[in-house]
């Protein structure tokens, strides 16, 4: 049965950092890309940041780049998204997922396997 249990998240001021971390288990890890997606109240899933099973091909949402950091620890079974410089506008629940064999696709169909959610508030 495979799990991705995401943590990290919680209420910080603007400007704060909150790292988020995925566990995964149940599944070969190093098979997946792992992605980080959110969504905020009343609106679509959105893509955040992807990474390759061995961390050399990563993608970035336009909206986070230079203010986000994803990475993964294949020996944890863990990815993990750094976020530093928070905005409101960054409020939202954050899921990670995975997807076999894939390259860190930026489409929320492409991926398996889904999280619970972490909830991540950022106050003005």
């Amino acid at each position: 049965q495979v799990q991705l249990v995401e943590s990290g998240g919680g209420l910080v001021q603007a400007g704060g950092s909150l790292n988020l971390s995925c566990a995964a288990s149940g599944l070969t890890f190093t098979r997946y890309a792992m992605g980080w997606f959110r969504q905020a109240p009343g609106k679509e899933r959105e893509f955040v940041a992807a990474v390759n099973w061995s961390g050399g091909t990563i993608n970035y949402a336009d909206s986070v780049k230079g203010r986000f950091t994803i990475s993964r620890d294949n020996a944890k079974n863990t990815v993990y998204l750094q976020m530093n410089s928070l905005k409101p506008e960054d409020t939202a629940v954050y899921y990670c997922a995975a997807d076999l064999w894939g390259m860190g696709q930026v489409v929320a169909g492409a991926y398996h396997y889904w999280g619970q959610g972490s909830q991540v508030t950022v106050s003005s």
